[in-house]
């Protein structure tokens, strides 16, 4: 690993520990404090204010951050050492593709967070952001899993299995094309995770374990061999075996 990769790395891997430690402090409030004494989303969506969309808000984009940077951080080393090699410094056009990258699962966040604001009001969620209705907990299970074997999640997902042919067919100079080709990372990612993302809301929203499996999943897929489905089909099949369990 170059010095500018170190750098980089080191970087990112600080964004991600201050990001689980903000979703561990959140855990801690919402398991150690009285009832009395914490934030929870309204139960009632006419009830919402705007402080409430921008607490959870705030919540989903670093847990977006956490999740989503381990499994980028392949990607994100090897445009610094090209840019290395093609620049003198590569420093700002990697932070321009990083928070190109994190744009894309910031404005998701939005998504998210209103989703949730419409889960509370039809009695999804519990105010400590809980699932209380198995079925739709089945629903979210069964969408994860059947979108495990589509060919739209295995194409996004051959491209983020591989940063070399991504760089090389998507390359573009200057400080825009690093914006451009963050932006056309952060989507494929989308297009391959989003479904993923969705089961924090059939597991607890604040479930850390829940989080860090997520986490896992997508990293684990990601640097798996090209062509290589047998891992993402297995998740796929005990997505769709919860779900129907749950039902």
């Amino acid at each position: 690993m170059s010095k500018n990769q170190a750098i980089i790395f080191s970087t990112l891997l600080a964004v991600i520990l201050i990001a689980w430690a903000y979703l561990f402090y959140q855990h801690w409030q919402m398991t150690s404090l009285p009832m009395s004494d914490m934030w929870m989303p309204p139960s009632e969506a006419s009830a919402w204010l705007w402080i409430d969309f921008g607490l959870v808000y705030v919540m989903w984009a670093v847990m977006m951050a956490a999740m989503m940077l381990p499994s980028a951080i392949p990607m994100i080393l090897v445009y610094t050492k090209i840019c290395a090699q093609r620049h003198q410094t590569s420093h700002p056009y990697t932070f321009l593709f990083v928070l190109a990258y994190l744009l894309v699962w910031l404005i998701f966040s939005i998504a998210l967070t209103l989703l949730q604001w419409q889960m509370h009001g039809l009695q999804f969620l519990s105010p400590m952001m809980d699932a209380q209705n198995e079925r739709m907990a089945a629903i979210v299970f069964l969408l994860a899993g059947i979108y495990q074997f589509t060919p739209q999640k295995n194409n996004f997902l051959q491209s983020c299995r591989t940063p070399v042919g991504f760089l090389l067919t998507e390359w573009r100079e200057g400080s825009l094309g690093a914006f451009r080709m963050g932006i056309k990372h952060g989507s494929i990612c989308l297009g391959c995770c989003w479904a993923q993302m969705l089961i924090m809301f059939a597991v607890g929203v604040m479930n850390l374990l829940g989080m860090a499996l997520i986490t896992a999943l997508v990293f684990v897929e990601k640097i798996n061999p090209l062509h290589h489905q047998f891992f993402s089909k297995t998740i796929g099949i005990l997505f769709i075996v919860w779900g129907f369990w749950l039902i």
